[in-house]
């Protein structure tokens, strides 16, 4: 249980961040939500109700993170599933590009945990977030892949450094979120269908298997430095 915990998920306004807020609050933590958009955090902010608060916040610039944890103060855990996703051809996707993939991914990441990691309880933790790609190579998702490797490495050293604060990394795979909102229902439901024939589970995942990774690693005060793969056997095809 977290009864009386306090825990910050950045990019807890939708999606998995949401569902996240929504198990920590039924396990009796209070919870931090922070996001760029101010009308979906002020939506989720009616949806968790009297234990939430939300702030907005762009991971992208280090001095608004800095600011943002200096006003939170002390707390017990930290997940960042916050993150633009981007994909297309190496040779065709422009630097620019590519860059902001890595300003999003990785460095906002980088950056929660800096300033995040000296206001943790020492039997706290830290939550990141990888996925499928740095593990299983596929075409059109170079930029991606090396910015998954990355975060999970840098999770895996920051176990180190940060010790006895735990840090572990989720991998998700293919998961129905709003994240696909720009497609349309169709292609959505089409590409859905098509990964889904693929994979063992014979299903895409949801925010609700992410979520329950979340609070797995959140719980076990015995596991730090693991990539926890959340991808219906996608690696393994």
């Amino acid at each position: 249980m977290l009864q009386n915990q306090k825990v910050v998920i950045i990019g807890g306004s939708s999606g998995i961040g949401l569902e996240t807020a929504k198990q920590v609050i039924a396990l009796g933590a209070d919870v931090i939500i922070a996001s760029r958009s101010e009308d979906k955090l002020q939506k989720a902010k009616v949806e968790l109700g009297s234990r939430a608060a939300a702030y907005t916040l762009d991971t992208t610039q280090e001095q608004q993170v800095q600011s943002f944890f200096e006003t939170v103060g002390q707390f017990d855990h930290l997940v960042v599933s916050a993150a633009e996703t981007s994909g297309g051809s190496f040779l065709q996707t422009d630097t620019v590009q590519a860059r902001k993939l890595f300003e999003n991914k990785f460095w906002g990441q980088y950056y929660a945990a800096k300033y995040g990691a000296p206001k943790i309880s020492s039997n706290g933790s830290i939550t990141l977030f990888s996925g499928v790609v740095a593990y299983k190579a596929m075409i059109g998702s170079a930029t991606l892949g090396a910015v998954n490797a990355a975060v999970a490495n840098l999770g895996q050293t920051l176990a180190l450094e940060l010790a006895p604060i735990r840090v572990n990394i989720i991998s998700p795979g293919i998961i129905d979120t709003p994240s696909r909102s720009k497609m349309t229902e169709e292609a959505r439901n089409d590409f859905y269908a098509t990964v889904a024939n693929k994979l063992p589970v014979k299903r895409v995942g949801t925010a609700e298997d992410v979520a329950q990774s979340v609070l797995y690693l959140i719980q076990n005060g015995f596991v730090t430095g693991t990539v926890l793969h959340v991808e219906g056997g996608h690696i393994l095809t």
